[in-house]
């Protein structure tokens, strides 16, 4: 009978050490980012409010999409636009993500994943997947932005 409790005691550790360890890992079921349809959004970089979003790494936060977009400059000429929504647990109330003060990636300050800016992909946290990217184009003076997912 002793040696009866002590395997339902073994396997009943066992299954709530795998279930806390299994807790702690990155849901890739998690739920889909939102979708919100937008219509193409134009700015024009001769402005002097959008200029400065001509340097590489420079970065800009408008208004449209789930919870905003962010335009990154990643070299002359060259463009992306991300989803502000965070990948991980993407319907909390504050899954959104935004420029570090360092400049250099994205951050959501309340889960604590990290993306790069120049992928949108993750590097750090709990987020898994990258970042939605929609879809930009440019003709040297104007920028063009849709609701076209490209990932």
């Amino acid at each position: 009978m002793i040696i009866l409790k002590n395997k339902i005691g073994i396997l009943l550790g066992w299954i709530i050490f795998l279930s806390v360890l299994n807790a702690c890992e990155p849901n890739e079921y998690d739920d889909p980012v939102p979708h919100t349809t937008f219509a193409d959004f134009t700015l024009n970089l001769g402005l002097p409010e959008y200029i400065a979003l001509k340097t590489p790494g420079a970065t800009l936060a408008v208004g449209y999409g789930v919870r905003g977009i962010i335009v990154y400059c990643k070299q002359p000429n060259e463009y992306m636009a991300y989803e502000r929504n965070c990948t991980y647990h993407p319907n909390d109330a504050c899954a959104t993500v935004n420029v570090d003060v360092s400049k250099l990636f994205l951050v959501d300050p309340c889960c604590g994943s990290t993306f790069d800016l120049a992928t949108g992909a993750p590097t750090g946290g709990m987020a898994i997947r990258p970042l939605v990217q929609y879809r930009t184009t440019f003709d040297g003076l104007y920028l063009t932005i849709t609701d076209e997912r490209i990932n």
